[in-house]
C-alpha cells in the first residue's frame, strides 16, 4: 500500500505568480469562454479550478490552461496533460511542486475564435510553442490514458523539453482512431454528437471508477463532458478523428526518459498487461501499481497519485 501524503506548506507570497484579471460571466467567477452549465457543477474542486482557467494567451498559443501559483525555478515544473483530475492539482501545489494543468489543442476549454487544425502533428507542435514560450524549463510530463499518448507523442519529437514522464493508465498502443477515419463527415458528426451524450459519458464513468455512488458519478459526468459544450469542439473532434489521431507505439522504444509507469489494480479500460509491456519497452522505467482504483486512480486515490508524482520528482522513486 502506497504511505500517505505529507502537505508542505507552499512558498512565500514573493514566489506567487501575479494575479491575473479575470473576464467573468455575471459576476460569478467563471471565465465568460466557459459553457454555461459550468454552474450546475456541485464538486467544490472543479468549481474552484475552472475560476482559475486562463482562456488564450498571446500570439499563436491558443491552449487554455491553469497557471501555477508558485514558480520554483530550481525544479522541474510538473506539466498535467489532458483528462486531469481537480483533486489532484491542488494537492501537487500544496506538495511545493510548480503545477501547470494545460488542455491540449482542441480539447478542454480553449477561447478559440477561428478553429485552427486539430490533428496530432499540430496539437503537437502547439504544446511545444506554449513550452517554448512560458515555460522554458525541460518539462515532467504526467498523462493518464490518452495524455499518457500525447505525452509519448511529444516527447519523441521534442526530447530536449522533457526531463521525466509519468504516464498512468497509458493508452499508448491504440492505433490511431482506425476505420473512423474513413468514415463520411455526416456519419462523423453524428458520432461525435453521441460520443458527447449523457448516456454514454456516464457508462464510461461507470467504467472508468472501481466505485463510487451514483450521485456522485452524475456530477463527475457533467464535470467530465462540460467541454463538450464549447461551440468548436465537434467541429475539433471530426478534424482529429478523420486525420487519423495518435499512432506512438512505434516511439516507445526509443525514449530513454526516466519514466514512472502507474496502472491501477481494477482498471476495466486499459489492461495492465499493456502498463507491463510498456514497462518492458522503455529504456529507463520503473513501475508502481496503485490498489482500490479504476482507470482514474487521480481521481479516486489522489493522494496516491500525488505521492508517487512528489516521489519521482524529488528522485525517491528509482
Amino acid at each position: 500500500m502506497i504511505g500517505s501524503l505529507q502537505i508542505v506548506s507552499p512558498p512565500p507570497p514573493a514566489t506567487r505568480f501575479r494575479r491575473q484579471r479575470r473576464i467573468t460571466a455575471n459576476g460569478d467567477g467563471y471565465p465568460a469562454f466557459l459553457p454555461k452549465e459550468v454552474k450546475n457543477i456541485k464538486d467544490p474542486f472543479a468549481r474552484a479550478l475552472a475560476q482559475r482557467i486562463i482562456g488564450n494567451f498571446k500570439g499563436c498559443v491558443m491552449s487554455s490552461c491553469i497557471k501555477p501559483l508558485v514558480q520554483l525555478h530550481d525544479n522541474s515544473p510538473v506539466v498535467l496533460l489532458h483528462c486531469f483530475d481537480r483533486r489532484t492539482y491542488p494537492l501537487l501545489e500544496q506538495a511545493s511542486l510548480e503545477t501547470w494543468a494545460i488542455d491540449v489543442l482542441g480539447w478542454g476549454f480553449s477561447d478559440l475564435g477561428k478553429l485552427p487544425p486539430c490533428d496530432a502533428a499540430s496539437k503537437r507542435r502547439h504544446l511545444f510553442e506554449l513550452w517554448k514560450t512560458y515555460i522554458k524549463r525541460p518539462m515532467i510530463l504526467v498523462g493518464p490514458s490518452l495524455g499518457a499518448t500525447v505525452a509519448v507523442d511529444f516527447t519523441a519529437t521534442y526530447p530536449e523539453a522533457v526531463d521525466k514522464l509519468v504516464l498512468i493508465n497509458a493508452n499508448a498502443y491504440s492505433e490511431g482512431t482506425g476505420r473512423l477515419k474513413e468514415l463520411p463527415k455526416s456519419i462523423a458528426y453524428a458520432g461525435v454528437k453521441l460520443l458527447k451524450s449523457f448516456p454514454l459519458r456516464l457508462l464510461a464513468n461507470v467504467l472508468a471508477f472501481s466505485s463510487s455512488p451514483l450521485s456522485e458519478n452524475i456530477d463527475w459526468t457533467n464535470i467530465g463532458r462540460l467541454h463538450c459544450q464549447m461551440p468548436w469542439w465537434e467541429n475539433a473532434m471530426v478534424d482529429f478523428m478523420i486525420s487519423g489521431g495518435y499512432n506512438v507505439a512505434s516511439h516507445i522504444k526509443f525514449i530513454n526518459h526516466k519514466t514512472l509507469v502507474v496502472c491501477s489494480e481494477n482498471d476495466q479500460i486499459v489492461s495492465n498487461q499493456l502498463s507491463v509491456k510498456l514497462l518492458c519497452e522503455l529504456q529507463n522505467a520503473v513501475f508502481r501499481e496503485v490498489l482500490d482504483s479504476g482507470h482514474l486512480p487521480h481521481v479516486e486515490n489522489p493522494k496516491q497519485i500525488v505521492k508517487l508524482i512528489s516521489d519521482f520528482a524529488s528522485g525517491n522513486i528509482n
